[in-house]
């Protein structure tokens, strides 16, 4: 029997299609060298990556690799494609995209922490410290990262990072609630001694005592109530903030209460001397405030 035309399958076989090629790779992940193919959560976006990328950079993968097992097409993660982009950029050596939340980054560790990645654990390690230029400006939420991961020169300096925030204030709420029992002890010490030695500093020489004294000039009896004002102002200030930057800033030029330090004298016409030397205090109440511990 003579056939019409010649069958062009059966002339010329046609190749396997490739079952990869309708896939969505992320373009940074997409090279046909790559032999493993991983896909995110919803499934909509793929990568493609060396089994010797991921077997010498996680210790899950070292070890998926190291156990008898069938050659799957895809391996299917439990991450989105955000968190996986940042991850396999970190591995991969690319510059990873900005970190946009503390949610993502808390993210971002979990996945790095359960496939065993310390290249990525440390960059995220090193981008805490950094992160004050970024979108993560949350400085307790960061030292409640550090504490979670034990990193404690990262704690320390976080630590250092939450004395401008007051503790007692609900915007700061759930911040706080992210962190350890220990760890928040440990800040609530540091906030605490600091203002604890801030007192200890204003009751000690050269500072005045407040108690009722005689004028070194007239010998007229003077009062140095603006000062005990001033100092409980400073204290709870203290207390407020303890970094104490703003004693030193608009306190002193500003409060009230500093106003009328300055202006106190010698209540005696004929002399007047003013009771307080402004620059020496300021100098003085400097010093206290730079010798206050500054980290947990």
């Amino acid at each position: 029997m003579q056939l019409d035309g010649p069958d062009e399958d059966l002339v010329f076989p046609r190749h396997p299609r490739n079952p990869f090629e309708s896939l969505n790779f992320h373009p940074n992940f997409s090279s046909l060298e790559a032999n493993v193919v991983l896909a995110a959560k919803d499934a909509q976006v793929y990568f493609r990556l060396h089994s010797h990328t991921l077997k010498t950079t996680s210790g899950f993968f070292k070890t998926m690799y190291s156990l008898p097992h069938s050659q799957a097409d895809i391996i299917y993660l439990d991450e989105n494609a955000d968190v996986l982009e940042h991850l396999f950029s970190m591995i991969s050596g690319f510059p990873f995209p900005e970190i946009p939340s503390h949610e993502f980054l808390e993210s971002l560790l979990f996945a790095a922490e359960k496939y065993d990645m310390p290249g990525p654990m440390s960059l995220i390690r090193m981008y805490l410290l950094t992160s004050s230029e970024s979108s993560l400006k949350d400085s307790i939420r960061l030292y409640a990262l550090a504490c979670r991961y034990d990193w404690k020169q990262e704690s320390k300096k976080l630590s250092t990072q939450t004395l401008s925030l007051d503790l007692y204030d609900e915007v700061h709420r759930s911040s706080i609630q992210t962190l350890s029992a220990n760890a928040l002890l440990d800040l609530f010490m540091l906030h605490r001694s600091r203002r604890e030695e801030f007192r200890k500093c204003l009751d000690a020489p050269p500072f005045v005592s407040g108690a009722p004294s005689h004028c070194s000039q007239c010998a007229t009896p003077i009062s140095y109530a603006a000062w005990k004002e001033l100092k409980y102002k400073m204290v709870m200030e203290m207390d407020r903030r303890p970094l104490g930057d703003l004693i030193l800033d608009a306190g002193f030029c500003e409060w009230p209460e500093a106003l009328a330090c300055w202006r106190a004298a010698c209540p005696n016409d004929a002399c007047k001397r003013l009771l307080y030397d402004r620059s020496e205090t300021i100098r003085v109440v400097r010093d206290c405030i730079e010798g206050l511990p500054n980290t947990i």
